[in-house]
């Protein structure tokens, strides 16, 4: 695992986690070891990671008004790398300010983390973030990033405080009634965490017990729809989910198993179990007055699909724990 991920355990271990308060910071571009495998199959799981056509069924569109995963078409013809951006745009006012301000986790190993070797932010939503900048300003490094808790990733938006959000979101027709997402560039679906010792093997064996999952996120939903007779203990981090288990105060931990992964990664103790019960489709976020922000977004994800380096992202980050691929992209205009 990279650098950084045993003392980030141990502090949690030690009881050391606090909520985030948002927080601004700049950090610079500074690559991070990729993942190493623990093991030829990756972090160790019971059950059935099963794709969403075995588990769980991909959102459908609602009276034709919705469809989560339809985004806005990319420019057809996308401005050069650090040249002039159109008049009037978000990307024109970006550049302009000579930075691009971000909302991110710095709590979810493997997507958005402070590495405890370096100091700066790493994981897969860090590195889109840096591409997105690259395509902005001919370079990686001219972001602002600001550290936002879950709850607060549609407000932050809505306040217009940050140009956009990369924080593992999950593309939901409900928040798309507030803000405007990219194209889906990873695919997950809710699972359970428990520890090694754990007798639980599927959802349903957690009926009457504590399951933690985080505030403002759909997993508390979706997990008391799939099981209303759990008791749900909410957090305002992933982390302080996995330390509440590590001391026992709930029986598992669940979210999508995208940031499960990263939460295993951490504590060899633990496991991922039982199959799939939710389609997570997972987008970038934007405040919905700037929808040319979204299909230049969606320009860099697409070139990024047909350069490899999505999938080189999803290698580095994720392949040591799960099959995750890139979707193809799918648009509505």
């Amino acid at each position: 695992m990279p650098g950084g991920a045993v003392p980030f355990r141990r502090r949690l271990l030690a009881g050391a986690v606090a909520s985030l308060a948002v927080l601004a910071l700049t950090v610079s571009c500074a690559n991070s070891a990729a993942p190493q495998r623990r093991s030829a199959t990756g972090v160790r799981a019971s059950g059935s990671a099963d794709s969403p056509s075995a588990s769980a069924s991909a959102p459908a569109a609602t009276g034709g008004s919705c469809d989560p995963l339809r985004s806005l078409k990319p420019p057809a013809h996308m401005p050069t790398p650090g040249g002039k951006m159109p008049g009037g745009t978000a990307m024109e006012r970006i550049v302009a300010r000579g930075r691009l301000i971000v909302g991110v986790d710095q709590n979810t190993y493997l997507f958005g983390y402070r590495n405890s070797d370096t100091g700066q932010l790493d994981g897969l939503d860090i590195d889109l973030v840096r591409e997105i900048s690259r395509a902005l300003f001919g370079r990686p490094d001219r972001v602002q990033f600001k550290a936002v808790p879950s709850a607060q990733r549609i407000g932050i938006l809505q306040r217009g405080q940050v140009d956009l959000v990369a924080h593992s979101m999950t593309i939901t027709c409900e928040r798309m009634e507030q803000v405007l997402f990219s194209s889906d560039y990873l695919d997950s679906g809710q699972r359970v965490l428990v520890t090694d010792t754990s007798p639980v093997k599927t959802l349903a064996d957690l009926a009457g017990q504590k399951v933690c999952t985080a505030r403002g996120t759909t997993s508390l939903t979706e997990l008391q729809r799939a099981r209303p007779a759990v008791r749900p203990v909410t957090v305002s981090d992933w982390t302080d989910c996995l330390l509440l288990l590590q001391q026992g105060e709930v029986a598992a931990v669940s979210t999508t198993d995208n940031v499960l992964a990263g939460l295993s990664a951490q504590d060899p103790a633990t496991r991922i179990t039982g199959p799939r019960f939710t389609y997570e489709p997972h987008g970038i976020a934007v405040p919905k007055t700037t929808p040319e922000l979204v299909r230049f977004i969606n320009g860099v994800l697409a070139h990024l699909r047909t350069s490899g380096t999505l999938r080189a992202l999803h290698e580095r980050w994720l392949g040591p724990y799960g099959d995750f691929y890139p979707p193809a992209p799918r648009y509505r205009d």
